[in-house]
């Protein structure tokens, strides 16, 4: 693996760190207490390509490859991972399915609006009763003339209130991962209701939903990808959005880094700074050893998309790595910081209750772990 960036690649990171310095760091607060980012930064994050990172320009997109895409993740999570979750989601999950699963029509239909900005996309797999066990989920679709109708509900959906289009994963089918398709719903379709889910711990700024459906009719060309391929779809998207989700750690990572190091240079107690004191430098020390640690996990797994070679196993492996990480490197700036941490003048807080979800979504830690042991013993023991 080539550790050293193109030009190109170097030129899209610093064009990522402007952008957060300039139009998210100074907002992350303010958005985290409002429960609600700036919607005004999806057309920014649009008009300068990154929400079309990967896909090809004939369908809207800015090209790129997958280590650009990671850079870009990577300064977002550094900003604030709300916003890291608007792109991973529209782009990661939504625009790179359509991309890969779509049929023409579908492509430009949709690939030119998600990737300006125009349009947001969310992954509506997730159920009330139904979280790591997707292949089971309940959300049915039944054929009716040329015509699919949907009725079911999904839950804590990322950009479920803002988005254009919904991925929803639905039954149509025999019981189990066999029997599930996938579809393109447009939000303002009749029968679907969509409910902001408030109160939440951390990502408080990015837009969660609960979605409803009843009797949601779509077009028979709005089904993404085979009969019955739904689950399919959806591993194809996770096994890559893991590796947007260990991006985005890797930007909490650094960011809890950061402040820490400032924080540590110009505090002072017994008279000196505490930088000075030999334990706090360790607590620095480990984080910055996690940082390059989970930071070149990420990595790896880009460079193995690019070269075309198998990545699903090594994205757990970056997605569990980093996300654990970015738990430990938040709760221990926090510690370097003392008292001032625990109030949210200071921003050490908000990244210990950002990253505490990292390890629950598109695949808890468990699973992770799981899907690693299968992939070295050939067992699978879920």
């Amino acid at each position: 693996m080539n550790l050293e960036l193109t030009e190109e690649q170097a030129a899209v990171r610093e064009l990522a760190a402007d952008f957060v310095n300039r139009e998210i760091v100074p907002h992350a607060a303010a958005w985290d207490r409002a429960e609600q980012v700036d919607r005004g930064v999806v057309k920014k994050l649009g008009a300068l390509g990154f929400l079309g990172l990967t896909i090809p320009e004939e369908y809207g997109g800015s090209g790129g490859d997958h280590l650009a895409y990671v850079l870009v993740t990577e300064e977002l999570g550094r900003g604030d991972s709300s916003v890291r979750g608007l792109l991973s989601v529209s782009l990661g999950l939504v625009a790179k399915s359509i991309n890969h699963w779509g049929t023409e029509e579908q492509k430009r239909q949709w690939l030119p609006r998600l990737c300006a900005g125009e349009a947001l996309g969310c992954f509506a797999l997730t159920e009330p009763g139904t979280g790591s066990d997707a292949g089971n989920l309940t959300t049915r679709a039944v054929r009716d003339g040329d015509s699919w109708v949907i009725n079911g509900a999904k839950m804590f959906i990322t950009n479920g209130t803002w988005a254009e289009v919904a991925l929803v994963f639905a039954r149509t089918g025999e019981a189990g991962h066999k029997g599930v398709s996938a579809f393109l719903v447009p939000t303002d379709t009749p029968g679907l209701t969509r409910t902001t889910v408030h109160g939440k711990l951390g990502l408080r700024g990015q837009p969660t939903a609960e979605l409803a459906f009843e009797d949601v009719r779509v077009p028979v060309a709005a089904m993404l990808g085979p009969e019955g391929k739904g689950f399919s779809v959806a591993m194809s998207a996770l096994a890559k959005g893991r590796m947007s989700v260990a991006a985005g750690c890797v930007g909490i990572i650094q960011a809890s880094l950061d402040a820490a190091v400032a924080y540590a240079t110009q505090r002072e107690q017994f008279g000196r700074q505490i930088a000075a004191h030999q334990l706090v430098q360790e607590m620095l020390a480990d984080i910055k050893v996690e940082l390059d640690a989970a930071r070149l996990l990420v990595w790896r797994v880009a460079d193995l998309i690019e070269r075309g070679e198998p990545f699903q196993t090594e994205s757990s492996v970056a997605k569990l790595y980093a996300s654990e990480a970015a738990v430990k490197a938040a709760n221990t700036a926090l510690q370097v910081f003392g008292g001032y941490g625990f109030i949210d003048e200071y921003p050490v807080g908000k990244y210990v209750r950002d990253a505490r979800v990292m390890t629950l979504y598109e695949g808890t830690s468990q699973i992770q772990k799981l899907l690693i042991g299968r992939a070295l013993t050939g067992v699978n023991a879920f």
